[in-house]
C-alpha cells in the first residue's frame, strides 16, 4: 500500500533536496555542489555531505549571490512547489542588507535625465558636479 505516506518520511530529508524544495537553488545538483564544496554550515558545523538530513529546527548558513543567508528550517515539505509554498518551509534570520543600489539611487536622483534628451552641455555637467559635491558634503 503505497497510497498512505509514511510517518518516517516527514521527519528528515536530504539537505540538498530541502534546499531545492525551498527554492534557494534552481537545480538540486547546484545545491549538492554547494554542500560538497563545504560552503554550507548546519548549526555552525561545516557540511560536505549532501546526503546529511535536514530536520525541523536546524539553522543553515550559506552564501548566495554575495549575500550570507541564515535560514531556520520550519518544515520539510513534500515537493518543490510554487514560491509561495516554499517560503513556508523556512524562517529567514539574515539581517537586512543595505545594497549599493539603494545608496546609488539617492545620488542619482538629481542626475536623472529624460531619455532622448541628448548629452548634457558643459554647463549642465558643471551644475551636476556642484550638486554632487554639495550632496557628498552633507553626508559627511
Amino acid at each position: 500500500m503505497k497510497d498512505t505516506p509514511l510517518a518516517d518520511d516527514t521527519k528528515a530529508l536530504r539537505l540538498d533536496k530541502w534546499l531545492w524544495y525551498a527554492r534557494f537553488f534552481k537545480t538540486r545538483s547546484l545545491a549538492t555542489q554547494l554542500i560538497a564544496r563545504g560552503k554550507l554550515r548546519l548549526n555552525g558545523e561545516v557540511m560536505t555531505k549532501p546526503h546529511r538530513t535536514a530536520v525541523v529546527g536546524q539553522v543553515l548558513t550559506f552564501v548566495q549571490q554575495n549575500d550570507v543567508r541564515v535560514i531556520e528550517i520550519v518544515a520539510l515539505g513534500q515537493r518543490r512547489g510554487p514560491a509561495s509554498e516554499a517560503v513556508t518551509l523556512y524562517n529567514d534570520l539574515s539581517p537586512p542588507v543595505v545594497t549599493a543600489k539603494t545608496v546609488d539611487k539617492t545620488i542619482r536622483d538629481f542626475e536623472d535625465r529624460t531619455r532622448g534628451s541628448g548629452r548634457p552641455t558643459k554647463r549642465l555637467r558643471r551644475e551636476t558636479d556642484q550638486l554632487k559635491a554639495i550632496h557628498l558634503a552633507d553626508e559627511e
